[in-house]
């Protein structure tokens, strides 16, 4: 099938030869480019080869009915949203219903009007355009908001419900490269983007693979929350990974390695909207995420610091070490907290 990059090409199917001229007229006339096939068999052939921007197919056919060949586009990743007018002789409401639940967009009866053809085809080509520009911008945004947070959003708005603050118990991480001022004045602009975007992208992965996401992105660190019977344990594997895959030599980093440190604490936090009507931020807020923010600035560099409330979530695991007990006075908080250092056992040491 020859393309231009102006027209929209239509594969036609009716096993009917002046039915498929008649087609081809039409769409001609209405700008369009035109290939046929006799029965659906021979369409499914032609669509190994190339992908029409829309279908007209015809019901009663041999070898492989209308209807048939609608679930088998369907099917196809490549025409899940691709338009399908359907055709038919039998103004009979069963034909009708069992060409929609095939999947079909729409039907029109024969004998055939070029004006209602050309129309309906017109109108369901723009409708797979919108959606496909809000697929395009759903992928974008995707890139901008985690996951979690999209699927949260997208639940409440099909209830039509706003989403109302609520308390949850959390695990909260955060990370930070020690020292990123220094590093900053020691790399070329061009250089750090590429280090901190290359070490933000594997945090992020690790995030994800330990079941949390990524609330924000603070400069040169993230906010991670994990929730769960297995938070704590979620959070701590998570932290470990990050410090295990940043320490991977770096000939652009001053020494070797990227120097971050990283905080957990869990308890109680409140989840919800945060901002005005025209700007808003769906974030957890709370002393636990302040906590956590303030281990994360106690920390040193490629070490994990965790509240005694994480090592008492977590328990008896054998993989997890926590060592150094201590009180700390953290800036803002009227007593000290017990802190541990998290590191991972080996086999050796268990």
């Amino acid at each position: 099938m020859t393309r231009t990059d102006n027209n929209q090409s239509v594969l036609v199917v009716d096993d009917h030869r002046f039915s498929r001229t008649i087609f081809s007229r039409i769409l001609d006339e209405a700008g369009f480019e035109v290939v046929t096939a006799s029965d659906g068999v021979e369409a499914l052939d032609r669509v190994q080869s190339c992908t029409p921007d829309a279908f007209i197919v015809d019901v009663d056919m041999p070898r492989m009915d209308g209807i048939t060949l609608c679930r088998k586009l369907r099917e196809d990743p490549r025409f899940q949203t691709t338009p399908i007018l359907v055709t038919t002789a039998h103004e009979v409401s069963q034909v009708v219903r069992d060409a929609f639940a095939a999947g079909c967009d729409d039907v029109v009866l024969k004998p055939l009007e070029p004006a209602v053809v050309a129309a309906r085809l017109s109108g369901l080509l723009k409708k797979a355009a919108f959606y496909r520009e809000l697929a395009a911008i759903r992928e974008q945004l995707a890139r901008y908001v985690s996951p979690r947070v999209r699927n949260v959003i997208e639940h409440n708005l099909s209830r039509r419900t706003a989403l109302s603050p609520e308390f949850k118990d959390l695990a909260v991480l955060f990370s930070d490269i020690r020292g990123f001022t220094a590093l900053s004045k020691s790399l070329q602009p061009e250089v750090l983007f590429d280090v901190v975007s290359e070490n933000l992208g594997r945090q992020v992965d690790a995030v994800y693979r330990y079941h949390g996401y990524v609330d924000k992105f603070g400069g040169d660190g993230i906010m991670a929350v994990f929730d769960g019977p297995d938070m704590a344990v979620d959070a701590c594997g998570c932290a470990l990974d990050i410090i295990e895959q940043t320490g991977v030599d770096d000939s652009r980093v001053p020494g070797g390695r990227m120097p971050v440190g990283i905080g957990i604490h869990c308890g109680p936090a409140v989840v919800g909207n945060i901002g005005t009507g025209e700007h808003m931020d769906y974030s957890v807020v709370g002393e636990t995420v302040n906590l956590a923010a303030r281990l994360c600035g106690y920390a040193g560099p490629r070490d994990v610091v965790v509240s005694d409330a994480v090592r008492k979530r977590v328990g008896e695991r054998g993989e997890l070490s926590f060592s150094d007990c201590h009180q700390a006075k953290l800036r803002g908080l009227p007593e000290p907290m017990t802190l541990y250092h998290l590191r991972r056992l080996a086999a050796a040491d268990a």
